[in-house]
Protein backbone atom coordinates (compact mmCIF):
# COMPACT_ATOMS: atom_id res chain seq x y z
CA UNK A 1 0.00 0.00 0.00
CA UNK A 2 1.16 3.65 -0.71
CA UNK A 3 1.32 5.49 2.52
CA UNK A 4 2.27 9.33 2.91
CA UNK A 5 3.73 9.76 6.77
CA UNK A 6 4.34 12.62 8.56
CA UNK A 7 4.82 14.28 11.76
CA UNK A 8 5.80 16.83 13.65
CA UNK A 9 9.09 17.37 16.30
CA UNK A 10 6.78 15.60 19.00
CA UNK A 11 6.04 12.75 16.34
CA UNK A 12 9.49 12.45 14.52
CA UNK A 13 10.49 9.72 16.60
CA UNK A 14 7.16 7.16 16.14
CA UNK A 15 7.22 8.81 12.57
CA UNK A 16 10.53 7.15 11.72
CA UNK A 17 10.08 4.02 13.43
CA UNK A 18 6.69 3.29 11.46
CA UNK A 19 8.07 4.58 8.46
CA UNK A 20 11.18 1.92 8.71
CA UNK A 21 9.09 -0.74 9.70
CA UNK A 22 6.19 -0.31 7.21
CA UNK A 23 8.80 -0.27 4.42
CA UNK A 24 10.26 -3.42 5.60
CA UNK A 25 6.43 -4.85 5.62
CA UNK A 26 6.58 -3.89 1.76
CA UNK A 27 4.49 -0.41 1.87
CA UNK A 28 5.43 2.52 -0.54
CA UNK A 29 6.29 5.06 2.28
CA UNK A 30 5.86 9.18 1.42
CA UNK A 31 7.81 10.46 4.18
CA UNK A 32 6.97 13.92 4.03
CA UNK A 33 8.83 14.57 7.37
CA UNK A 34 9.78 16.51 9.50
CA UNK A 35 12.98 14.87 10.06
CA UNK A 36 14.36 15.96 13.36
CA UNK A 37 13.79 17.16 16.67
CA UNK A 38 13.50 21.64 16.54
CA UNK A 39 10.34 22.90 17.10
CA UNK A 40 8.19 22.79 13.90
CA UNK A 41 4.13 23.46 12.96
CA UNK A 42 2.26 20.29 12.53
CA UNK A 43 -0.17 21.75 10.65
CA UNK A 44 1.96 22.08 7.48
CA UNK A 45 3.11 17.82 7.89
CA UNK A 46 -0.41 17.52 8.68
CA UNK A 47 -1.30 18.83 5.43
CA UNK A 48 0.99 17.61 3.26
CA UNK A 49 -0.43 13.99 4.25
CA UNK A 50 -4.12 14.94 3.76
CA UNK A 51 -3.37 16.34 0.53
CA UNK A 52 -1.52 13.45 -0.72
CA UNK A 53 -4.64 11.37 0.58
CA UNK A 54 -6.73 13.36 -1.00
CA UNK A 55 -5.32 13.77 -4.69
CA UNK A 56 -5.12 9.64 -4.66
CA UNK A 57 -1.56 9.92 -4.78
CA UNK A 58 -1.44 8.03 -0.97
CA UNK A 59 -4.04 5.52 -0.23
CA UNK A 60 -4.09 6.38 3.06
CA UNK A 61 -2.01 8.49 5.59
CA UNK A 62 -0.67 8.35 9.09
CA UNK A 63 0.10 11.71 11.00
CA UNK A 64 1.79 11.56 14.60
CA UNK A 65 2.11 14.86 16.77
CA UNK A 66 2.38 14.64 20.96
CA UNK A 67 -1.57 13.93 21.33
CA UNK A 68 -3.04 13.40 18.01
CA UNK A 69 -5.59 16.18 18.26
CA UNK A 70 -3.80 19.21 16.53
CA UNK A 71 -2.77 17.05 13.67
CA UNK A 72 -6.41 15.46 13.02
CA UNK A 73 -7.87 19.09 13.18
CA UNK A 74 -5.95 20.58 10.30
CA UNK A 75 -5.79 17.02 8.36
CA UNK A 76 -9.25 17.09 8.54
CA UNK A 77 -9.64 20.48 6.49
CA UNK A 78 -9.09 19.23 3.46
CA UNK A 79 -12.18 18.00 1.56
CA UNK A 80 -11.85 14.41 0.92
CA UNK A 81 -10.06 13.43 4.26
CA UNK A 82 -11.41 11.53 7.04
CA UNK A 83 -8.77 11.34 9.86
CA UNK A 84 -9.16 10.34 13.29
CA UNK A 85 -7.31 9.81 16.67
CA UNK A 86 -7.00 6.09 17.15
CA UNK A 87 -5.28 5.02 20.55
CA UNK A 88 -6.89 1.78 20.43
CA UNK A 89 -7.22 -1.05 17.77
CA UNK A 90 -10.80 -1.31 18.20
CA UNK A 91 -11.13 2.58 16.71
CA UNK A 92 -8.71 2.01 13.93
CA UNK A 93 -10.10 -1.08 12.29
CA UNK A 94 -13.82 0.30 12.70
CA UNK A 95 -12.96 4.56 11.91
CA UNK A 96 -11.46 2.54 8.51
CA UNK A 97 -14.45 0.05 8.37
CA UNK A 98 -17.43 2.05 9.36
CA UNK A 99 -16.66 5.47 8.43
CA UNK A 100 -13.72 5.09 5.74
CA UNK A 101 -11.28 5.94 7.39
CA UNK A 102 -7.95 7.10 5.60
CA UNK A 103 -5.89 9.37 7.90
CA UNK A 104 -4.75 7.59 11.45
CA UNK A 105 -3.99 10.07 13.54
CA UNK A 106 -0.97 8.93 16.55
CA UNK A 107 -0.34 10.81 19.90
CA UNK A 108 3.76 10.04 20.52
CA UNK A 109 3.26 11.57 23.94
CA UNK A 110 -0.36 9.49 25.19
CA UNK A 111 0.92 5.63 23.99
CA UNK A 112 3.64 3.65 23.56
CA UNK A 113 5.43 2.69 20.60
CA UNK A 114 4.05 -1.09 20.69
CA UNK A 115 0.54 0.18 20.82
CA UNK A 116 1.12 2.49 18.16
CA UNK A 117 2.65 -0.52 15.59
CA UNK A 118 -0.80 -2.37 16.59
CA UNK A 119 -2.90 0.43 16.09
CA UNK A 120 -1.20 1.02 13.09
CA UNK A 121 -1.31 -2.63 11.96
CA UNK A 122 -5.56 -2.68 12.61
CA UNK A 123 -5.29 0.52 10.47
CA UNK A 124 -3.68 -0.91 7.74
CA UNK A 125 -5.60 -4.12 7.54
CA UNK A 126 -8.77 -2.84 7.89
CA UNK A 127 -11.33 -2.27 4.83
CA UNK A 128 -14.76 0.01 4.60
CA UNK A 129 -17.25 -2.78 4.55
CA UNK A 130 -19.85 -1.02 2.10
CA UNK A 131 -22.39 -1.54 3.98
CA UNK A 132 -25.74 0.26 3.12
CA UNK A 133 -25.89 1.62 6.76
CA UNK A 134 -22.20 2.68 6.28
CA UNK A 135 -22.43 3.88 2.59
CA UNK A 136 -25.61 5.77 3.94
CA UNK A 137 -23.56 7.53 6.41
CA UNK A 138 -20.61 8.00 4.68
CA UNK A 139 -22.97 9.94 2.01
CA UNK A 140 -23.91 12.50 4.34
CA UNK A 141 -20.81 13.14 5.91
CA UNK A 142 -19.66 13.38 2.16
CA UNK A 143 -22.65 16.01 1.77
CA UNK A 144 -21.73 18.36 4.63
CA UNK A 145 -18.36 18.62 3.61
CA UNK A 146 -19.84 19.27 -0.03
CA UNK A 147 -22.05 21.74 1.10
CA UNK A 148 -19.22 23.66 2.96
CA UNK A 149 -17.06 23.49 -0.16
CA UNK A 150 -19.97 25.34 -1.78
CA UNK A 151 -19.98 28.12 0.98
CA UNK A 152 -23.57 27.07 2.02
CA UNK A 153 -23.00 25.90 5.10
CA UNK A 154 -26.17 27.37 6.94
CA UNK A 155 -29.13 25.93 7.76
Amino acid sequence: MRLAIGADHAGVGYKDILATELRTAGHDIVDVGTHGTDSVDYPDFALAVAELVASGDAERGIVVCGSAVGVCIAANKVPGVRAGVCHDTYSAAQGVDHDDMNVLCLGERVIGIALARVITEAFLGADFSAEPRHRRRLGKVLDIEARHMRGGGER
